[in-house]
């Protein structure tokens, strides 16, 4: 069980990208090839990673342009979902948003993933 006060947030590295990239080839149908994520690291996006005692628990990537930020990519390493680790990341991301004076945040998501659109629900996102 990880003690969630244990947990760290940094900012994601050309040198993350590897385990960065397993994550996202195990948790997703359709995942990111690498050069999205050097895209966007290169684009100067938000990319962060959870860790762990320097295991990778998640990451989120989120671009902001004005008023605006767009949450590009969340994803959680299998062996942690549904322990509120997804959560965590999306919260960091709003948060951080917040501070740098963003007024809307949006995301797309499948409606097929219901445990995500549970949570962007409870969240207080909504459909548009």
């Amino acid at each position: 069980m990880i003690n969630k006060t244990q947990l760290c947030f940094r900012r994601m590295l050309d040198a993350d990208l590897e385990s960065v990239l397993k994550l996202e080839v195990a948790g997703h149908a359709v995942p990111w090839a690498k050069g999205i994520f050097v895209d966007c690291l290169r684009a100067g996006c938000y990319c962060v990673l959870l860790e762990f005692e320097k295991q990778l628990i998640a990451y989120g990537i989120m671009s902001a342009a004005a008023s605006e930020a767009h949450i590009l990519n969340v994803c959680v390493n299998n062996k942690f979902l549904r322990q509120g680790f997804g959560r965590i990341v999306i919260l960091h991301l709003l948060a951080a948003a917040k501070q740098n004076k963003v007024r809307s945040v949006f995301l797309e998501v499948r409606p097929s993933n219901k445990v995500a659109v549970h949570l962007y629900e409870s969240l207080g996102f909504l459909e548009i």
